[in-house]
């Protein structure tokens, strides 16, 4: 019997072991070089012109980024439902609420269209979530944006590296921009996160808020050759720095960035492939001329499938193969709809999506043979 193939799993080779090891031996395991290494080389990948803030979850970087933007109790911020839960609960960190817009089922993103007409005199920001890779329709959020004269913070946890009109989601106008780096993103840390901006303000913001709002850190004091024991307590801050043994990891991972979304892509395209003609609808592409960064593929089974989503998991899981669903709608959570008094049939679109979504594997480290195992199990369901 072969092996259990799993949704998801990160690729981790020799250069991130040795990497690893080499802090461990400096004595530096906490927030130190390699931190301030990984940010740096970042801000280099999105080409420059930004500066970027290492911590310890997208989430954490979420939370940063709307605190520095200035969300706080009362604002409404304006968002998908059709995420993950965190990209809605930091928004109530801050005391503040969440307004969901449907989605463009054609996307799976926030449909731009709807986004005027949730606006009220208590919005402050627009989170647009890039869904699986597919980078949103940015113009047209940024130019909404600028007329009502409102922050936008990207939720990017999915799109490195994705590109809207040529250009690397992070590297547009938007206030700030988080990536993920979580075990099964593009690349990852393990667990980690990293805040983009162009604007020193909120950069400085974010850094003060990262470390419990002291205004050093705590890498410059204890590496300065000066007596620098003397700090200040400028904010109610967080704990939410990335520590230099996540960070080397990123430092090499974000090396095979290029690689990894080559491969990524290559699978896509043979899923595209060899899919073709079942009762199903194959994921949306990227424009062209611009790039899909593949964090997930997300298939969409038609009314005449001969079985639903939920027995076609089950039926996979059987054949020996993890498949998962994104996202179940946060409207149908159980808080987000007490919360806020939401019905299912509210974002008919998202609900739509749903109720037939499922995520093949993609991974770099699957073999083509593995892929291949996932595509005759898919068909031998489905034809």
């Amino acid at each position: 019997m072969k092996p259990f193939l799993p949704f998801a799993q990160p690729d981790i080779g020799e250069e991130e072991i040795q990497e690893v090891v080499d802090s461990l031996r400096s004595g530096w395991v906490t927030t130190g070089p390699k931190a301030k290494r990984f940010e740096q080389d970042f801000a280099a990948f999105m080409g420059g012109g930004v500066e970027a803030i290492a911590c310890s979850s997208a989430t954490a970087g979420l939370h940063l980024a709307l605190e520095a933007v200035g969300v706080g109790p009362g604002d409404e911020v304006i968002t998908t439902p059709y995420t993950f839960t965190a990209t809605a609960e930091v928004v109530r960190y801050l005391g503040a609420h969440p307004v969901f817009v449907d989605i463009d089922p054609a996307t799976f993103n926030i449909d731009p269209r709807r986004i005027e007409a949730a606006i009220t005199p208590r919005t402050k920001a627009i989170v647009p979530v890039h869904f699986a890779g597919l980078a949103c329709d940015m113009d047209t959020i940024l130019g909404i944006a600028r007329k009502h004269r409102l922050k936008v913070v990207e939720d990017a946890a999915h799109a490195l590296p994705a590109t809207w009109s040529g250009r690397l989601v992070g590297s547009w106008e938007s206030d700030a921009t988080v990536f993920s780096f979580y075990a099964t993103k593009t690349i990852t840390t393990g667990e980690g996160g990293m805040v983009v901006t162009g604007q020193p303000d909120v950069a400085a913001r974010c850094r003060v808020m990262r470390l419990h709002g002291i205004s050093r850190d705590a890498f410059d004091r204890y590496t300065s050759s000066k007596p620098a024991w003397q700090y200040e307590v400028v904010a109610p801050g967080f704990k939410y720095n990335m520590t230099d043994i996540a960070a080397s990891l990123g430092i090499q991972q974000l090396r095979k960035a290029g690689r990894f979304h080559d491969r990524r892509a290559a699978m896509a395209a043979r899923y595209d492939a060899e899919l073709t003609n079942l009762p199903i609808i194959l994921p949306p592409g990227a424009r062209a001329g611009d790039i899909h960064a593949w964090h997930l593929y997300v298939l969409r089974m038609r009314q005449d499938a001969p079985m639903g989503r939920d027995e076609f998991i089950t039926r996979m899981a059987e054949m020996g193969i993890g498949c998962s669903v994104h996202f179940i709608p946060l409207h149908l959570h159980p808080y987000w709809r007490d919360a806020y008094g939401l019905k299912p049939d509210d974002y008919p679109q998202a609900l739509a999506v749903y109720q037939g979504a499922v995520s093949l594997p993609l991974y770099t480290r699957m073999t083509d043979d593995d892929q291949a195992r996932v595509i005759e199990a898919v068909r031998r369901l489905l034809e």
